[in-house]
């Protein structure tokens, strides 16, 4: 009897071990490193999250797993979003993180974007609104109007930085903590100097824009600022050749001709006086400051140095302009007589 209570005993043991092990110990598949759950938000079940675990070969024992769900309640409440397992974390681990609903959150990093369209292919690819949502919502003058922004001033909202969501944010959440970083940039004492020089937020934005595909040279940029405030101010047109390329949306163009000079556009600033009706490309907060701050100059025109530095050379007269745009296009000529002969060889 006492032999039989001692196997009976022991079996109980093994099977508290065995169960404790399958619920508190590695419950994951996987060997190595971490794999995402991504829960989605219109009307997750059960059987979608059992099904997502499983595709994606993160649990060991859905069995097991569903019975620990079950037990601490998680069906009753499925929380959507993306959820970070780790190789090794047990089962009752996993479902404590997902009934806390303590998702991993997501990076949105804005670089440089020229487009509504990069913004909603870019928060496509990042968060659970795919790009179609976004831009809908970037292109609704209803969804904007609070904000006091239209479908051509919309990106003037969005600067360059990283931005953190949880996966299954909005658009418009997306798009709200876009509007914090704008209000703390856009502080009183700016918004005054924007005014100096007869812009508005929106409008600043809009000329830094095109100075930030002008040039990547900071110490110039001040004064590629001022050739455009004076233009504007003498009520001659702009003439950037980046709101060209994206008049054409094409921004692999090296060099602008006159055939491109002739597009409709209300961005293409050969035919339209002022600036364009919105930005060309996300500037930087420096860029911005380099607008704000641009010199009081007489400087009408400015061309690429002809020493290929990246720097300019401004001028006031068009005559000067044409004497040094001469100079640039004869080192050109001769950089490209140079090496014309090495390609030659290469191609003998």
């Amino acid at each position: 009897m006492k032999k039989t209570l001692a196997i009976v005993a022991g079996l109980i043991l093994l099977f508290t071990i065995y169960t404790g092990w399958k619920f508190f110990g590695p419950a994951t598949y996987f060997r190595s490193g971490v794999k995402y759950l991504y829960i989605p938000s219109s009307n997750p079940t059960k059987e979608e999250v059992l099904r997502r675990l499983q595709e994606d070969s993160m649990i060991r024992s859905p069995f097991f797993f569903e019975w620990m769900a079950s037990r601490m309640s998680y069906w009753k409440k499925i929380k959507p979003g993306k959820y970070k397992i780790e190789s090794g974390n047990s089962a009752f681990n996993i479902v404590r993180l997902l009934r806390n609903g303590n998702q991993t959150p997501v990076n949105l990093v804005i670089t440089k974007l020229r487009t509504r369209e990069d913004l909603a292919s870019l928060a496509g690819r990042k968060l659970e609104c795919d790009s179609l949502q976004m831009i809908r919502f970037l292109t609704s003058n209803d969804s904007l109007r609070k904000y006091q922004l239209d479908t051509n001033t919309v990106m003037t909202a969005v600067f360059p930085n990283t931005y953190t969501y949880f996966w299954n944010t909005t658009p418009e959440n997306v798009f709200s903590k876009f509007l914090k970083q704008y209000n703390q940039f856009w502080t009183p004492e700016r918004t005054s100097m924007a005014s100096d020089k007869g812009l508005t937020p929106q409008t600043a934005y809009i000329l830094a824009s095109i100075v930030e595909e002008e040039t990547n040279k900071q110490t110039d940029k001040g004064n590629i600022a001022s050739v455009y405030l004076n233009r504007m101010e003498k009520g001659m047109k702009l003439g950037a050749d980046p709101t060209v390329k994206f008049a054409l949306k094409d921004f692999g163009l090296r060099r602008i001709y006159y055939k491109h000079l002739a597009v409709e556009s209300p961005y293409n600033t050969y035919k339209i006086y002022g600036l364009p009706p919105g930005p060309i490309c996300t500037p930087t907060t420096a860029t911005l400051d380099a607008v704000l701050h641009a010199p009081k100059t007489d400087y009408l025109y400015f061309v690429a140095r002809s020493d290929f530095s990246g720097y300019h050379v401004f001028a006031s007269t068009y005559q000067d302009h044409l004497k040094f745009a001469k100079q640039y296009q004869d080192s050109l000529n001769r950089y490209l007589q140079r090496r014309q002969p090495a390609k030659d060889n290469l191609d003998k």
